[in-house]
């Protein structure tokens, strides 16, 4: 089951890191699914930052950096795989 938890908002490349706005809760730990079009991967959450600290949990409304193993862009939906 797939719920949309957000949306990335920015994304760097040479990091591999995306900014998400979230629209739910977030663990490190949790699997999520990117897809933005026809692309779709899944990823483990392994880090999250707030305001460049360390976090091991995020909520809706919060933005968090989260580093992705593969590329990715602006506007794709994240959801949370369950």
């Amino acid at each position: 089951m797939e719920k949309e938890i957000g949306k990335i908002t920015h994304w760097y490349d040479k990091l591999g890191v995306a900014v998400l706005d979230l629209k739910g809760s977030l663990k490190v730990g949790n699997i999520v699914k990117v897809r933005k079009g026809a692309e779709e991967f899944e990823d483990t959450i392994v880090s999250m930052q707030i305001d460049h600290k360390n976090v091991s949990s995020a909520k809706k409304g919060d933005e968090v950096a989260v580093k992705f193993s593969q590329k990715t862009k602006e506007g794709a939906v994240i959801y949370k795989v369950e």
